[in-house]
């Protein structure tokens, strides 16, 4: 299994979340509180999601090799969708945006799909649940599981209003460029953002969400920033393997594991 530096450090936490939501999962389930199987089929599809994603899963070029936005000219990993795929591609060539602009636009739109993902796996929970709900017998029951279908559908609705309001602004900067008085920069704290402005927030509640955000954005872009040093200093590492310079060896393998250890934390955190 060939992975980048940066790839290794986000496998380990990811199984990290993934073993810290198993462990929630069992302790519900020996409650009683999945009798629907639904958290259960989550995790299955979670660890699917991170088995693909890292080339675990058995199949032949399945890996995403590399996050970032471009390699050798071409994208690393696809979208899935053909509008998603069609914006990329005219904001790629429409020459309004610098590499980091790029980069950044990137992770907006691999965000999107992400979140369309999240809606598929909710939609197939809901079916799921309604064809249970239709076989149940007990009045009691009967209406526990309508107020977990209402809910279910709530969230539904709120998903996909979140999509479309996603794509909009995908479809907008896409095509404008970004907007240099933006509040926010990074997707998902744009994305709690516009939710936080559509709900019934008095202006200092408001106010006190908005500083809330700015230092989860600041802790997003620190561990991009992170990200980045590790890969260099994991190409760093390869080329000075190459000249047997043990003492320099050592001392860029210990700056490499403080980078690790960095960036593994601080992927936590994010």
């Amino acid at each position: 299994l060939q992975l980048s530096a940066v790839k290794l450090a986000e496998l380990h936490s990811d199984l990290k979340i993934q073993e810290k939501d198993e462990l929630s999962w069992k302790k519900l389930k020996a409650e009683g509180l999945d009798e629907d199987g639904e958290k259960e089929a989550k995790l299955r599809r979670n660890l699917n999601v991170i088995m693909t994603k890292y080339g675990m899963n058995g199949k032949k070029d399945s890996q995403l090799v590399d996050t970032n936005y471009i390699k050798d000219g071409t994208e690393s990993d696809t979208l899935d969708d053909p509008r998603l795929e069609k914006l990329w591609s005219k904001a790629k060539s429409s020459g309004k945006f610098s590499d980091e602009e790029l980069d950044k636009l990137w992770r907006e739109f691999k965000h999107h799909k992400e979140k369309i993902h999240e809606y598929n796996i909710l939609l197939e929970t809901v079916s799921r649940t309604e064809d249970i709900h239709k076989n149940v017998i007990n009045p009691e029951e009967n209406l526990v599981k309508e107020e977990i279908l209402h809910n279910k559908h709530r969230e539904l609705k709120d998903k996909l209003r979140s999509i479309n309001q996603g794509f909009e602004r995908l479809r907008k900067v896409s095509h404008q460029g970004y907007d240099s008085t933006s509040e926010f920069e990074e997707p998902r704290v744009i994305d709690l953002w516009d939710m936080a402005k559509s709900a019934n927030f008095t202006e200092k509640e408001l106010e006190s969400f908005r500083e809330e955000l700015k230092h989860f954005e600041a802790k997003i872009e620190k561990h991009h920033h992170y990200q980045k040093q590790l890969e260099i200093s994991h190409q760093k590492l390869k080329h000075i393997e190459g000249t047997g310079d043990k003492d320099h060896l050592n001392r860029n393998k210990e700056k490499y594991a403080m980078l690790e250890e960095k960036t593994k934390e601080l992927g936590y955190k994010v």
